[in-house]
């Protein structure tokens, strides 16, 4: 019965995650270019300053600068299998329940520019390479529910006792709970650079990217009852209730056990041992010690729900801040282009200001407790690319992106549990319709590593395919105007934790992004 304080380990580990596309943690659209085509790897573009910055040194002299926005909706669906849900009083008896978030991020902003000036590139982008909207479960977890449901199971046993001591029944064969779940994450990022062409046909490129990182997460789990044959009941009343038959079970046994053992040392003084009659002592003894036990083993794990009786209602606060490097490189040979970028890992410590102020005996807990410092590093990425000039109007773009996930820290080093880092593949193709307008289009295969022991309804990602489309239109040779839209198709992840009884979860997303942008050439 005790398990109820599970739940407190799984409310605060429902992170949000990347809101768009990119690995685990990391967001690659950082521009309205990206979402209409993003291979942009080995692209020339201003949007470069994140894809390529190494090749943003082939633009015109002069500044540049462009603004992105976008709006990205998510949804997080967890399709749960679990008989407990069966005794749930809203789930009309069925042992299988969808949970779904909702996320949104209704303003995803990113600014990037340049000033090139002779073999010099000078960079700058502000973006949100990681995090970027909040998720809300408006009925919590299915890893809520099933513990509640766990423990509306296992307070059935009470009967047992009941009947032993002439109690009534309680008869408890259900329960109901409202369950509340939210995370918010950003990561806020600057980077700061410059490109230099070495010969006019290559470049390199070094920078720094520094990254705020800020994330709430609130949890509720209230109304909690327990069905029982009296009807619904207020969980904190049925402890107790529940409580106090205990308690007196155990003061019955105790006087029991106090007239057993008088009795006995008065057969002992007497030398009587032998007796048939204190070997009935003896074994009725030992049934009441053994009652005993029972319960206040019962009664034990009944006063440790007594702090959940009024349900839980949490809340943290964490932010950070991190460094790391960025260097990249940039060839052009005849109709092709070629370019690769490195970005190192960026190490992140979240300091919580959190309503858990005391270690916890569940360390999923301590995660969130007050002044705790968490791992929850940005990892490593290397993106190469190239793109093929088939004629002035027409361009073919591919990339690869490799996310070194398992060289990163995460709390309780859950990058162990993943089979290996996440890889991207990419294609792309642009088209000068005329000379003001071009419009492009592309798609990405993510392929994560996996395992059954990484997975959970908290935080979880699954294997994509998505596409882009859209169009850059020239108003002028100063001003240019971006729209796109960006779709991600997911799969569907299955795990099975049990086969007798089955219980089972199938995660899978949808993710729709617009966006639209302006870029100054001057």
């Amino acid at each position: 019965m005790n398990n109820l304080k599970a739940i407190i380990a799984g409310v605060m580990l429902a992170a949000t995650t990347s809101a768009t596309a990119g690995g685990i943690l990391t967001n690659t659209n950082q521009s309205i270019d990206f979402l209409r085509n993003p291979a942009r790897d080995a692209a020339i573009g201003l949007d470069g300053v994140y894809s390529n910055p190494a090749g943003v040194a082939f633009l015109p002299e002069g500044f540049h600068i462009a603004f992105n926005w976008q709006y990205a909706h998510q949804t997080r669906t967890i399709t749960s299998n679990n008989p407990l849900y069966a005794l749930g009083r809203k789930n009309n008896g069925n042992s299988a329940k969808t949970f779904e978030g909702v996320a949104d991020a209704p303003f995803i902003p990113s600014l990037q520019g340049a000033y090139n000036k002779g073999n010099w590139s000078l960079q700058f982008n502000l973006s949100v390479p990681g995090g970027g909207g909040s998720c809300e479960f408006s009925d919590g977890l299915g890893s809520f529910e099933s513990v509640v449901g766990g423990i509306a199971y296992q307070l059935g046993g009470l009967d047992q006792i009941a009947t032993a001591l002439g109690q009534p029944a309680p008869g408890v064969s259900g329960y109901d709970m409202d369950g509340y779940m939210q995370g918010r994450q950003y990561y806020f990022g600057v980077q700061l650079g410059a490109a230099y062409k070495i010969t006019p046909d290559l470049s390199v490129y070094g920078g720094l990217r520094f990254l705020y990182g800020t994330a709430t997460y609130k949890a509720k789990i209230s109304n909690i009852m327990v069905k029982t044959a009296g009807g619904y009941q207020d969980f904190g009343s049925f402890l107790q209730s529940a409580t106090a038959m205990v308690d007196g079970g155990i003061t019955t046994v105790n006087d029991g056990l106090a007239m057993i053992n008088a009795g006995m040392a008065q057969y002992e003084a007497a030398g009587a041992t032998a007796l048939p009659q204190y070997q009935e002592l003896v074994a009725t003894k030992a049934q009441l010690e053994g009652s005993l036990a029972t319960l206040q083993g019962t009664n034990e794990s009944l006063n440790s729900l007594q702090k959940y009786s009024e349900g839980v209602n949490l809340l943290c606060n964490q932010w950070s801040v991190g460094i790391a490097p960025v260097i990249g490189v940039d060839w052009r040979v005849g109709q092709f282009n070629f370019a690769a970028k490195y970005e190192f890992k960026t190490q992140i410590r979240m300091e919580n200001e959190s309503t858990v102020n005391k270690a916890s005996e569940i360390p999923a807990v301590n995660k969130f407790r007050d002044g705790e410092k968490v791992n929850e590093d940005m990892p490593a990425q290397l993106a190469v690319g190239a793109m093929w000039n088939i004629t002035d109007a027409v361009r073919l773009n591919v990339g690869y992106h490799h996310f070194y996930d398992k060289n990163a820290r995460w709390y309780n080093d859950s990058q162990e549990l993943l089979d290996g880092g996440t890889n991207e593949y990419l294609a792309g193709a642009e088209w000068d319709v005329t000379k003001k307008l071009t419009i492009s289009t592309g798609g990405q295969i993510t392929r994560y590593q996996l395992t059954d022991a990484y997975m959970n309804d908290m935080s979880f990602v699954v294997n994509s395919f998505s596409f882009g489309l859209g169009f850059n239109y020239k108003v002028s040779d100063v001003v240019s105007l971006k729209a796109a839209y960006f779709q991600t198709n997911y799969d569907d992840y299955k795990r099975v934790t049990s086969t007798e009884p089955l219980v089972s979860d199938t995660f899978t997303r949808t993710n729709r992004v617009l966006g639209i942008g302006c870029e100054l050439n001057f």
